[in-house]
């Protein structure tokens, strides 16, 4: 009974030690707590005036306002450095050019001069090629017509001598079919004009007469001959026409 007593008084002690250990460590924890606030509360910097924030925030946007003015600074003199390399490239490039041009217009001018050279040296031996080709057939002409004066002065000499009248007309006529040959050998053709239809290129109408067995705008006599040479006419047959 007696040991059942003190187990009885003992277990209400024990109960009274657990009691205050849970106290005790409820109190350890509130104090770990309250010392953790405070270091919370002093880390945590104090509330500045509203004049010092508004201060620094203006200092803040003046300090962003210079950097980016000296970073548009610096951006204007790197585009400026551009611009200007750029401008001293395309003014060599432009020199270049120029440079090439003239030297091309030179060339041009030089080839101009040359081409103007050559062709006056063309024209001026061209006219003397005409030239000496106008001499060399004017010699041959008048080579070709000297028979036909010589024969001339022949039958003047006879006529005066012997003053036949017959033998001087056959002499003229055989001088004239000389000339007539020579001429003819050049190119010389006499037109037909009489009994044919009058045509203006090749005929020269002087007079119109009636003619009854004429029909209207027929040649009907000549005034005199016409030639052509070479195909194109000479001079024209002036002749009379029936009307």
């Amino acid at each position: 009974m007696q040991n059942t007593d003190a187990q009885q008084g003992g277990e209400p002690e024990a109960g009274a030690d657990e009691a205050r250990e849970a106290a005790a460590e409820e109190v350890e924890r509130d104090g770990d707590a309250g010392a953790e606030a405070t270091e919370e509360a002093a880390e945590e910097p104090a509330e500045e005036p509203a004049e010092l924030v508004s201060e620094r925030a203006d200092e803040d946007d003046e300090a962003g306002r210079d950097e980016a003015g000296e970073d548009k600074r610096k951006d204007d003199e790197e585009e400026d450095g551009v611009e200007a390399e750029v401008t001293v490239t395309a003014e060599d490039a432009i020199a270049a050019d120029l440079e090439k041009a003239r030297a091309e217009a030179e060339s041009y001018l030089d080839d101009l001069r040359r081409l103007q050279a050559d062709f006056d040296n063309y024209r001026k031996r061209t006219l003397r090629e005409q030239t000496a080709r106008t001499a060399a057939a004017s010699q041959a002409l008048v080579a070709r017509l000297l028979p036909v004066l010589d024969n001339f002065e022949l039958a003047v000499s006879a006529a005066e001598q012997s003053r036949d009248f017959d033998g001087m007309l056959k002499g003229v006529e055989m001088v004239l079919g000389a000339l007539r040959g020579v001429l003819e050998g050049e190119g010389l053709a006499k037109i037909e004009a009489e009994g044919k239809p009058f045509d203006p290129e090749r005929h020269e109408a002087v007079i119109a007469v009636e003619q009854e067995d004429a029909e209207p705008g027929m040649v009907v006599g000549i005034v005199r001959a016409g030639y052509e040479l070479g195909g194109k006419v000479l001079r024209p047959a002036m002749v009379k026409v029936a009307k």
